[in-house]
């Protein structure tokens, strides 16, 4: 069975300069819209945004799975599968089309672009995110019985597999609640590599700071513990 529509779905906070040259790199033609997503941003990234083409809509309540979530609730609902990448300019768009394909063809419900299997620009990620990958998918291997290696930002879903995931981890926790829930319901699960650059601009709201980092790992750790845990 083939899937038809994919949406597009960036969260933005602040990345004024680094959302059009994301844009413009896109290949627009392999999905059907792009939504942006201003999770409150201070400076000029909607109207960036829109100049480059993309459906902006604003959800002020930050968090990055609340952006995200915001995204797939304004998506068209004639479009049955759900693309997600960071805005910053750290994906390599081209990527993108190497993990729709397997959902759109109806052979996977799930496809994580892995940045620890792929090629990594040097400093595009720190020794201790690489670390909290790593311990991620041992806990999820060892508890779940699924391998991951990565928690990145790219990421393709059929809509029907969203849905029955009912995500409700609405902070950095989002993309290490979705592969969890993946793995606890059975579904069809890949994982592709992707590239990894240094963002093009602006500061990480992860790893920008020492706070940032902290608050992000303490988040992640929680939601990580909670699932294994209780994996039924």
């Amino acid at each position: 069975m083939t899937l038809q529509g994919v949406s597009l779905i960036i969260p933005a906070l602040n990345e004024a300069e680094a959302i059009g040259p994301t844009l413009r790199e896109l290949p627009w033609g392999i999905f059907d819209e792009c939504i942006v997503v201003d999770n409150g941003s201070t400076d000029g990234t909607a109207e960036e945004a829109l100049r480059n083409g993309a459906r902006v809509i604003r959800e002020r309540r930050r968090g990055y799975g609340r952006a995200c979530h915001s995204g797939v609730l304004a998506a068209n609902r004639d479009c049955q599968v759900l693309a997600f990448m960071d805005a910053d300019g750290s994906d390599v768009p081209s990527d993108l089309a190497r993990l729709i394909q397997p959902v759109v063809a109806g052979q996977a419900d799930f496809v994580l672009g892995s940045r620890i299997l792929g090629t990594r620009e040097p400093g595009s990620l720190l020794p201790s995110q690489v670390f909290a990958a790593g311990l991620a998918g041992m806990l999820m291997r060892l508890r779940l019985g699924v391998r991951y290696t990565d928690m990145g930002p790219m990421r393709v879903i059929s809509r029907s597999a969203f849905e029955s995931i009912r995500m409700s981890e609405m902070t950095y926790g989002w993309n290490l609640e979705m592969q969890v829930r993946a793995a606890q319901l059975r579904l069809r699960v890949q994982e592709a590599p992707t590239g990894c650059r240094r963002r093009r601009a602006g500061v990480s709201k992860v790893s920008g700071s020492v706070t940032g980092s902290l608050r992000a790992t303490a988040r992640i750790m929680q939601v990580l513990l909670r699932a294994v845990a209780t994996p039924e």
